[in-house]
């Protein structure tokens, strides 16, 4: 198993663990890392007839926009776990902000460990979260247990399509992920693709903000400045590879009905 530092470091698209300490500092700019939190709120608000009052498990929830803006809008009951204190720090501080501190639990931990002793919830987020269990077999299986019989996955994740020529180490081809999500004993209800220019808008926005905060890092740190530029052309690479190469969308999964407890 890689360590806390390599998984979280991975999850944002670098390949150097010495990132980890300076990852707040490169995204203190940005509160909505990744998901967006109102095809979040779409989703939910589709899927139950009633959302005040459910359960709502955020792994990786970064600053916690999608719990906040969740229990805001829906009344949802989030429980949000991040590896980095100053992500949940911060989170702590907007769900006050947002006066939802009521709904909106933050706790810093590991996701991996964390899982294995949590109760059931309606609804796991996973938002750009790459294999961090695993692939979607794996991470279903893990994740099956904190799930009630009714409840959904919300996944917001990239995949190959199916006739292409590209391969990527982490990212899954969609007749592969149906065929893992089947073999978990689940379904994918809804697959609702993100549109390239709404994805570009938020990339280029994300990579500025970034660029500068490395650019800073690299004078203040001139000795890591390799540490830095490799992470700036990290981020270009796997923006290129969203925004051209992939199809990024929000994907609902539930169990099959045959597979209720």
């Amino acid at each position: 198993m890689k360590t806390i530092e390599e998984s979280v470091v991975t999850t944002m698209d670098g390949s150097d663990k010495e990132l980890f300490p300076y990852l707040p500092y490169i995204l203190q700019d940005l509160w909505e890392i990744g998901t967006n939190p109102e095809i979040i709120i779409n989703r939910i608000s589709m899927y139950f007839e009633k959302s005040d009052g459910l359960n709502l498990l955020d792994l990786g929830c970064g600053k916690g926009a999608v719990s906040i803006k969740v229990a805001k809008s829906l009344g949802c009951n989030c429980y949000g776990i991040d590896a980095l204190d100053e992500f949940i720090n911060y989170a702590k501080k907007k769900a006050k902000a947002y006066h939802v501190e009521h709904l909106c639990t933050f706790e810093i931990g590991d996701i991996r460990r964390k899982v294995k002793t949590l109760p059931a919830f309606d609804i796991i987020i996973l938002g750009s979260l790459g294999p961090v269990f695993g692939d979607y077999f794996t991470t279903l299986t893990i994740l099956s247990k904190c799930l009630n019989k009714n409840g959904i996955f919300i996944i917001d994740d990239g995949y190959i399509e199916n006739d292409s020529d590209y391969s990527h180490p982490l990212i899954q081809k969609l007749e592969t992920i149906n065929e893992q999500i089947d073999l978990a004993g689940m379904c994918m209800v809804e697959n609702d693709i993100i549109q390239k220019v709404d994805l570009k808008t938020s990339d280029d926005y994300i990579f500025k903000k970034l660029k500068q905060r490395c650019n800073e890092l690299m004078n203040k740190h001139p000795e890591k400045k390799a540490l830095f530029e490799n992470y700036i052309k990290k981020q270009e690479i796997e923006n290129d590879v969203l925004e051209n190469k992939v199809v990024c969308a929000t994907m609902l999964i539930k169990r099959k009905k045959e597979n209720y407890d």
